[in-house]
């Protein structure tokens, strides 16, 4: 797993849209980049809903927050307007963020999925803070509080 205190790995994915994304793009804000196994299942539905509507509380605080899964842009199109969610969704079918990053996967039924992981990266792309196992009740607003606290205190 990465270490808090080095750098976010590189990487250029597409959002929902279709749109190239890179660390560079972020660089000067805080990002979040929360891990989720798929779209449209239970746990991933209720945290991007979650990330979604706290989004204004999170551009408001200086926060970028992204979804990141190995679902293709079509996927996160669908999973998008199904929920109307606000945050945009990086998709990595080739898993080569997922891998830079570290991100544990466990089975499940015989499945191997990715393990819902939180990545807190500060405006200069350093790791600063690493949720492993995240539970999705409640999350968003932990992961705010945090980055609040931390800016206090820089």
């Amino acid at each position: 797993m990465l270490e808090v205190g080095k750098p976010f790995p590189e990487f250029k994915l597409s959002n929902q849209n279709g749109q190239t994304k890179t660390l560079k793009d972020y660089a000067g804000n805080w990002l979040v980049v929360f891990v989720y196994p798929k779209d449209d299942t239970p746990g991933c539905t209720i945290e991007s809903k979650a990330f979604s509507a706290a989004k204004t509380d999170f551009d408001k605080a200086g926060i970028t927050v992204v979804g990141l899964s190995e679902d293709d842009v079509t996927s996160h199109q669908n999973f998008c307007s199904k929920f109307s969610l606000t945050v945009d969704l990086l998709a990595d079918p080739k898993k080569e963020l997922l891998a830079a990053a570290q991100v544990d996967q466990s089975d499940w039924k015989g499945t191997m999925y990715w393990d819902r992981t939180t990545f807190v990266v500060d405006p200069r792309g350093v790791l600063r803070k690493l949720y492993l196992k995240v539970k999705p009740d409640g999350h968003d607003q932990a992961v705010l509080t945090y980055i609040k606290a931390m800016k206090a205190a820089l």
